[in-house]
């Protein structure tokens, strides 16, 4: 059932697009709006804008914008009403359920249908593998593998873990409900003979769900329950249309109300750490899917927090990994709050916490270390330092490191402790010291606070006269009632281009319902996408408070005498271009003629 408009912005209008978009996004104050960066595409300066006074967003890189709607459909790949159904929900507003019954008629529902149905088909997966995990006696010696590992019922219930048996069951179960061949093929949840048979992919193993930053189901990570050495310990989905294992963070969806909350994210090695932590109360945890962070990965992070330590396994892979990880945050971003933890006794944090209990691994990440004391560390393993031919490779190394930190007082305390472990002179050191400094390009600690001011892309596309027009006319037309009525009443009136008569032609029925203009409201009513991009577009234009007579003339001036005049002149050139080209002379002069006037024509108006 369609939900009615009066509901659809009762619901808007009760929510902050800030405290929702401020979920997915770190917002910082800059001017009367706050900016971060864009959830939609990869970059380094925030041009990601949300208007707390507009209820609206937009991207002055890509061009995305909307209300808080619109938001939740780009980013979660949901319907309209499935959006309004979810902001309800986050504030805790009544809504009948049968509004959420059947977007079939829904032009926002059958966007992505692909990508919905795989994930549905993956969210089934979740609910049958679960249900043998936790109903069945099939399940049983997966349900004491992980009671065993102390996992409880209750975080099995919140990961929603399960159980593929070797009866590959998973193909019968689809097969009985009819889902179509070809798309079962594309779920990754089976293998393919040369046949083309499908068989369960996933057989005897304990799975854990991986869900999206939205938190649907994209694929699975299944772990053996039985030592098979030819058999992968852990194997994943492999790459479908939904899951990119370098684009997801394992957990993301659960721990980012606990980051955005002041707490650091704790970045984990698997996926057992983080349920172990989570279970013990530690909330923020998340992991890669596998030991190498991507560029997206990092991305995604930087977007909710600064501050991140590093909790991977004390051995010596771990440590390895944990070298690995600060280089790779250190190559895209140095201004990020990076800290490690090097969990004792080769243990990996799940051993830790489930041997040692929560508040030693508390201490811990109380404890944790800049990366350049763990860099230090981990240097000195290298090498034999009973050598003095290592120890000089060792200190040259260790000054390298050194000249990376920005704080000089802490370069001086770094070369201080490095002078007296060794009883090497501190001059020497500085000498080794000053000219790795001036080769060093100097990162400002406060790069994120200060951004850079926005470009705005329609700067860079070089509008026509007659377009910014339409866009200063309509955004006065909207905003200002007597500009609204003057131009209206003028006879003939039109938008050169058929986007801004359509929105023009909206907003007329919006205004026989309302007598204030919200775009937020508005935006409601514009189902293409397109039209929605040209309205957050005309609405984040700069002008000046008020509009003045002269302002509106000349922007009508352009539309009904200008624009024609230079519609007519692009088509008499197209005609005389035909007319040369096939040697018709008096088509010619005649084109010629009339083109002159026009051109005079033209000038008479810009005088005007």
């Amino acid at each position: 059932m369609k939900i009615p408009e009066d509901v659809i912005e009762q619901v808007r209008s009760q929510v902050n697009i800030v405290d929702v978009v401020s979920q997915y996004v770190q917002l910082k104050q800059s001017g009367k709006n706050l900016f971060g960066l864009c959830p939609f595409h990869e970059e380094r300066t925030p041009s990601f804008s949300v208007s707390e006074d507009k209820q609206i967003f937009h991207c002055f890189s890509c061009g995305r914008g909307g209300n808080v709607f619109k938001f939740l459909m780009e980013l979660k790949n949901i319907s309209f009403p499935e959006a309004v159904n979810e902001v309800a929900q986050l504030e805790n507003i009544p809504l009948d359920k049968k509004y959420l019954a059947d977007h079939s008629n829904d032009p926002s529902a059958n966007e992505n249908s692909q990508q919905k149905q795989l994930i549905d088909l993956h969210e089934q997966t979740v609910k049958l593998y679960n249900h043998i995990l936790t109903n069945t006696k099939m399940g049983q010696p997966a349900l004491d593998y992980l009671h065993k590992r102390g996992i409880t019922d209750e975080t099995i219930a919140t990961y929603k873990l399960g159980y593929a048996p070797a009866q590959r069951l998973l193909k019968p179960f689809f097969d009985e409900r009819k889902v179509d061949y070809q798309l079962l093929r594309k779920t990754g949840l089976f293998s393919e003979d040369q046949d083309g048979n499908l068989r369960d992919r996933f057989v005897d193993r304990v799975m854990y769900p991986i869900r999206n930053g939205g938190g649907q189901t994209v694929g699975f990570s299944g772990r053996m329950l039985t030592k098979n050495p030819d058999m992968p310990k852990y194997l994943n989905s492999p790459e479908t249309e939904t899951f990119n294992k370098r684009k997801i963070l394992f957990n993301l969806d659960l721990a980012r109300a606990n980051i955005r909350s002041q707490q650091p994210a704790l970045l984990f090695e698997g996926f057992m750490d983080v349920i172990t932590a989570y279970q013990a109360g530690i909330k923020s945890g998340i992991a890669s899917m596998g030991t190498s962070l991507t560029e997206q990965q990092i991305y995604d992070i930087k977007r909710i927090t600064r501050d991140v330590i590093i909790c991977y396994d004390g051995d010596t892979p771990g440590q390895k990994a944990i070298k690995r990880a600060i280089d790779e945050f250190g190559e895209h971003d140095n201004s990020m709050g990076i800290k490690v933890v090097t969990v004792p006794d080769g243990m990996d944090p799940d051993e830790f916490i489930r041997s040692k209990g929560a508040d030693p691994f508390n201490e811990l990440l109380t404890h944790a270390q800049a990366p350049i004391e763990f860099e230090l560390s981990y240097l000195k393993k290298q090498y034999n330092l009973n050598s003095e031919v290592d120890q000089s490779n060792y200190i040259a190394e260790a000054i390298k490191l050194i000249s990376k930190v920005d704080s000089s007082i802490s370069r001086d305390l770094y070369l201080n402790r490095l002078a007296d472990e060794f009883s090497v002179e501190k001059k020497l050191l500085q000498q080794q010291l000053m000219p790795l400094l001036k080769r060093t390009p100097s990162v400002p600690t406060n790069q994120y606070q200060q951004p850079n001011p926005p470009i705005r892309p329609r700067q860079t596309k070089h509008l026509t006269k007659v377009q910014v027009a339409e866009m200063q006319l309509l955004n006065r037309m909207l905003h200002y009632h007597d500009v609204w009525l003057k131009v209206s009443n003028i006879a003939g009136f039109a938008f050169v281009d058929e986007k801004f008569q359509m929105l023009y032609l909206l907003a007329e029925g919006y205004f026989t319902k309302y007598s204030d203009y919200n775009v937020a409201a508005f935006s409601n009513l514009i189902t293409e996408n397109s039209l929605q991009s040209l309205l957050i577009d005309i609405e984040m234009l700069e002008l000046p408070d008020q509009p003045s007579d002269q302002e509106i003339d000349n922007c009508v001036n352009v539309l009904m005498h200008q624009a024609p005049v230079d519609a007519k002149l692009k088509q008499r050139r197209t005609e005389l271009k035909q007319a040369t080209k096939i040697g018709d002379v008096d088509k010619q002069k005649e084109l010629m003629i009339e083109i002159i006037k026009l051109e005079q024509q033209k000038r008479t108006k810009q005088q005007v």
